[in-house]
């Protein structure tokens, strides 16, 4: 079963986020929006249906990605980690 988009795109978030060496806090200040906000993107489930693409790409352009790798299929643990 394939994880829902907002699962997919927040925990791509995290990943990205992580590699680039940066806190949520620090992402949060930078992208201006709160650190609750950035911790419930990530989190596995409480931010279902409540960010947009308009926020996906102030994401990407913050943590200087493309933002098609915030829509790549989750690695097997990751995808594991939805059910």
């Amino acid at each position: 079963m394939e994880p829902d988009i907002y699962f997919l795109v927040g925990q791509n978030i995290k990943k990205q986020r992580k590699l680039k060496k940066i806190t949520q806090r620090e992402l949060a200040e930078k992208s201006y929006f709160s650190y609750e906000f950035i911790r419930k993107i990530e989190s596995k489930s409480s931010c279902r249906n409540t960010f947009s693409l308009d926020t996906v790409a102030k994401i990407a352009k913050v943590l200087d990605i493309d933002i098609r790798l915030l829509f790549d299929p989750l690695e097997p643990e990751q995808s594991d980690k939805a059910k």
